[in-house]
């Protein structure tokens, strides 16, 4: 899989090309946007090595909308967040959930999506409740929501936390039984079921999540993310976020 990659887009005009620029020729301006690479349905490599996703499908045409060009670069949710920090690109967006502490560091565009937060097992596990965790080995994947949660109550229900990089990873660890469980974003977690992971959710082990966000780097790219919030809330009046969106969950 490639890990970098660039989509250029024009207001009505898409062109798609290999570069490690930030500004054209003509000296306008191409932000360079970093995301996860496996974390579908928002973005992951399809049956063709393609990437897809809902994250990909939406800055394409929030971008298209606003007539702005951009350079994504497919480096890892971990990686995403530390770039932007270094001021090595200009935005994340890669499911990435808006929270007090990342305020602090980076600002955020508009919610562009809601989503809880669900605990997971292998197909066929004992494990049916939190309570059935005590004392056990259970899998996040470093820096998200779930992770976050998972640590909000690790001391209360007694399991000890295994982090993992990726969420492939993550799912193998607890279908071969090293972990009994993992925390992962319900429409993620959903979708990989769907695909045929062999695992389940048990009822009831799902919470309140939080909302996903485009972000820059604090008090930069202010233009960026205004272009970001005013394509939003065209793509959603005209109907096309819905068909993004319904096109990777339905």
């Amino acid at each position: 899989m490639k890990k970098r990659m660039m989509a250029l887009l024009l207001a009505g005009v898409m062109a798609a090309t290999m570069c490690g620029c930030g500004s054209k020729d003509d000296g306008k301006k191409v932000y360079k946007v970093a995301t996860d690479t496996t974390f579908a349905p928002f973005e992951f490599e399809n049956d063709e090595g393609n990437m897809v996703g809902i994250d990909l499908d939406l800055l394409k045409a929030i971008a298209e909308d606003q007539g702005f060009e951009y350079e994504i670069e497919y480096v890892g949710f971990s990686a995403a967040v530390t770039a932007l920090e270094a001021g090595e690109v200009d935005a994340v967006i890669a499911g990435m959930s808006i929270t007090d502490e990342r305020k602090e560091t980076f600002d955020f565009s508009d919610a562009y999506y809601d989503a809880d937060v669900t605990m997971a097992v292998a197909a066929g596990s004992s494990i049916a409740s939190y309570d059935d965790l005590n004392g056990k080995k259970v899998a996040v994947k470093t820096a998200t929501n779930g992770s976050d949660y998972a640590k909000s109550i690790a001391d209360q229900y007694g399991f000890d936390i295994v982090e993992f990089k990726d969420s492939p990873t993550m799912y193998q660890d607890v279908i071969t039984g090293n972990t009994v469980a993992c925390f992962e974003d319900y429409p993620v977690m959903a979708y990989n079921i769907k695909q045929g992971a062999g695992m389940e959710m048990p009822e009831g082990t799902t919470a309140a999540g939080s909302s996903y966000g485009f972000a820059v780097q604090k008090g930069q790219n202010a233009e960026l993310l205004e272009m970001f919030n005013k394509g939003l809330a065209d793509i959603k009046a005209n109907g096309t976020y819905q068909e993004i969106v319904d096109k990777y969950t339905k």
